[in-house]
């Protein structure tokens, strides 16, 4: 399995390909939405709970329409991006693929490390896939900051 950074950006281009979105600015808009996806799991692992959110999500046991970190991820698209955009309504269809591409996020966390049991260890394997990189080690530094480990 790809790193999950790798696994966003593929969701994202693919969701993407269904919107007529300007050449000029097609990378600007599926970076910011990678970028932002991205982002609402790393700003999510932070706050109190986070890990719980992050693990209810991607072990699909939250609707990811009703996530908090999907929210985010919405947020952080509109604010980031969409905004510094001249989209007009696109806009709208740009930030409605945002609930469906965190839904493909569900499932993917697993248990990796075969204790019986999902967790910060089976996070930190997910996140790094087959070649690491600089996820794993954004999630490490956030996640080991939080859990002293």
């Amino acid at each position: 399995m790809a790193g999950i950074s790798d696994f966003i950006s593929s969701q994202v281009a693919s969701a993407a390909g269904k919107v007529n979105i300007p050449a000029n600015l097609k990378e600007k808009v599926l970076g910011g939405m990678s970028d932002s996806i991205f982002g609402s799991l790393t700003q999510t692992v932070t706050q109190p709970g986070g890990v719980d959110q992050l693990k209810e999500l991607l072990t699909g046991k939250i609707d990811a329409a009703k996530s908090p970190v999907t929210d985010l991820a919405g947020n952080l698209f509109k604010n980031n991006t969409l905004k510094n955009l001249d989209l007009g309504g696109l806009e709208t269809k740009l930030g409605a693929l945002i609930p469906g591409i965190m839904g493909k996020l569900g499932g993917i966390l697993k248990d990796q490390d075969g204790d019986g049991d999902v967790d910060f260890q089976d996070l930190i394997l997910t996140l790094k896939g087959s070649n690491g990189g600089g996820l794993l080690e954004t999630a490490k530094s956030i996640l080991g900051g939080l859990f002293k480990k």
